[in-house]
């Protein structure tokens, strides 16, 4: 699993694995669903992070198992 967060784009991308992607839908306003050849979703994107919360902050990720 891969997470990346592109400051410059304003974008969060998590890659489940490293299937190729077939096809990508927008499922709601700046939210992108990866599928792969066997219609899994195998990555998701979000736009647009800076105006999904005014709290939000780019350089500390939290990772958190439960």
């Amino acid at each position: 699993m891969k997470l990346h967060v592109d400051k410059k784009a304003d974008a969060l991308h998590l890659r489940l694995d490293d299937s190729k992607i077939i096809e990508s839908e927008e499922v709601a306003p700046g939210i992108v669903l990866d599928y792969n050849e066997l219609n899994e979703v195998v990555g998701v994107e979000m736009l647009y992070l800076s105006r999904r919360s005014s709290e939000l902050n780019l350089s500390a990720l939290e990772f958190e198992t439960v």
